[in-house]
This record gives structure tokens, C-alpha cells and sequence, in this order.
């Protein structure tokens, strides 16, 4: 491939400016595309999501080091950049890079809706750390969830850092953008999902539900009755179809958001950590779910 005609060698070319303006959310929302950067997203977009790539750019290294991409990306426009080209377009590429089209229209909850219901979703709240909006979509992907929800004021799902951190799991769930929190929460319990606050402060003890689960799953329970606490409130039952609500880094849920969950649930801090931040207890409480829908 040495040698292509539209091997690029210019890092001050307009197209190179083009790409690398759409780190900023002006140019994406003004062109409708947004950047898939380094080979393990690059890799599922080609695989998963053809149908997005407008043009990937790889060096002439790494195209030899990813062979698979190369493969998967027959019939798309694929360009050879030197290395210093693919540095000017983004200094997170590795060698490998892509500009895709956003979904238009984007996912929506009713799209969720149509068909068999979702089992098991994450609702982020005003999630405002990239890294972490990710992390969560990354691990929702791995738990087996159904979709992940982005509630209205949280970071754009295309930011490169967002992207970056899915490693790739963008592509492979629906990722619903700008949901309104209440109408979301309504729609799903419709749909017969009950609604879970991941909270520090909840009234149940995840390990504790986790066990209940697995007592029930294996026809008894460690419990003589349907209540776990003093209050007599019945414990949820993470075998069943869940929303888990996940509330801002910093700030958590608001009482307005907690009263629109069924039930909160706590994850246990049995070492001195002061608390867990949003990704690591969405992570936690996504696969809690996923093991117990497993066993039902």
C-alpha cells in the first residue's frame, strides 16, 4: 500500500483540519460526525456499525499491526496517513482513526419499547465526567444490558473522551442521548421495569439482595419473610426486569429523583473508602442484575 494516491503526508491539510475540528462539539453537531479514535474502537465501529464509517485513516504501521481492520474495512474509504498526519488529526489515534456518522435520528426510549422489553438498562443522571459516562456504557456492554440512557444535562455521547472510554462498546448497545429522567422512568416501568436508585443512602444492602437472589434461584431463602427490614417495605427482586438510576458524580440523585425509584439500594463499603464513584457502582450493580436475570 506504500505509495497510494491518497496517502496523506500533509498534517497542515485542509482535510486534516477538517477531522481534527471535530474534537470540539461545534463541528460535530454542524456536520453530524464525531471521531472513533485508536484501534479497539475503530475495530468494533468497522465490524458493528458499517453503516457509520465515513473515512478511516490509519498509518502504514498500523495497518500492518491490524490486518483484521484492514479486512473488515473493504469497500469503505480507508486512507493511509503518515504518522504525522494521524497526530494532527488526534493525539489519541495510535495509528488508527475514524470519522463516523451520528445515528440520525438518534435512539429514543420508544425505540427501546418496540418489541420484546428491555430486561436491564442504565439511566445516568446529569452525568457530567466523560470518563465515567464511558466507563458505564463499557460496562452495561459487558454486563449484557439492554441499553444505556443519558439523561438530559449530561455529557454529549460523542465527546472523544466519552467515546474512548466504551472502548468500542459504543457500537454494540444503544446508547440513548438527552433522556428526560421522569418520561423515561415512566416509560420503562410501563413497560414493566422496575426502577432502582444506585444510592449510598438506600435502604437495602446489595450483597444482601444479591444473596436473597441466589437463595430463590436455588428454592430457599435465608428469609422467613418477604421483608427485609423494619419498615416492612418488600425487597426488590434483582431477578427482574431493572432500570438502575445513577445520579451525578459529585452531587448523587436529588430527593425529586430518588422518589421515582421503586427502591434504594446501597453497595456495601466494607474497606475504608469513603464511597465509590459512579462508573465502579454502576459496574457493581449492572452485573448484581445480570446474574441473578441469569439464574431466574
Amino acid at each position: 500500500m506504500t505509495g497510494r494516491p491518497d496517502t496523506l503526508t500533509n498534517p497542515r491539510a485542509e482535510r486534516v483540519r477538517t477531522v481534527r475540528a471535530l474534537s470540539g462539539r461545534p463541528a460535530r453537531l454542524r456536520y453530524g460526525q464525531f471521531l472513533v479514535e485508536g484501534p479497539q474502537g475503530v475495530r468494533e465501529l468497522v465490524r458493528h456499525r458499517r453503516d457509520q464509517v465515513r473515512d478511516l485513516y490509519l498509518t502504514e504501521d498500523a495497518a500492518g499491526r491490524h490486518p483484521e481492520i484492514v479486512d473488515d474495512a473493504a469497500g469503505l474509504h480507508l486512507h493511509l496517513a503518515t504518522a504525522e498526519v494521524l497526530t494532527a488529526m488526534s493525539p489519541d489515534a495510535q495509528g488508527v482513526l475514524a470519522v463516523a456518522r451520528a445515528l440520525d435520528p438518534a435512539p429514543t426510549v420508544d425505540d427501546l419499547l418496540t418489541g420484546a422489553p428491555p430486561r436491564l438498562v442504565a439511566l445516568l443522571v446529569r452525568a457530567a465526567d466523560p470518563g465515567n459516562a464511558g466507563t458505564v456504557v463499557r460496562a452495561a456492554d459487558a454486563a449484557g444490558a439492554d441499553a444505556v440512557l443519558l439523561g438530559t444535562g449530561s455529557v454529549e455521547v460523542h465527546n472523544p473522551k466519552v467515546v474512548r472510554a466504551t472502548a468500542g462498546s459504543l457500537f454494540h448497545l444503544p446508547v440513548v442521548p438527552g433522556s428526560d429522567v421522569e418520561a423515561a422512568v415512566a416509560a420503562l416501568r410501563g413497560a414493566g421495569l422496575q426502577v432502582l436508585a444506585a444510592d449510598g443512602a438506600g435502604e437495602w444492602d446489595l450483597d444482601e439482595l444479591a444473596d436473597r437472589a441466589a437463595a430463590e434461584a436455588y428454592g430457599c431463602s435465608p428469609w422467613e419473610a418477604d421483608e427485609l427490614s423494619a419498615t416492612g417495605l418488600v425487597a426488590p427482586d434483582l431477578a427482574a426486569p431493572t432500570v438502575w438510576l445513577l445520579g451525578n458524580e459529585a452531587h448523587g440523585l436529588t430527593a425529586a429523583e430518588r422518589e421515582l425509584c421503586d427502591a434504594g439500594v446501597r453497595v456495601p463499603i466494607h474497606g475504608r473508602a469513603e464511597s465509590l464513584n459512579v462508573a465502579t457502582a454502576a459496574t457493581v450493580c449492572l452485573y448484581a442484575s445480570a446474574r441473578a436475570q441469569r439464574r431466574a
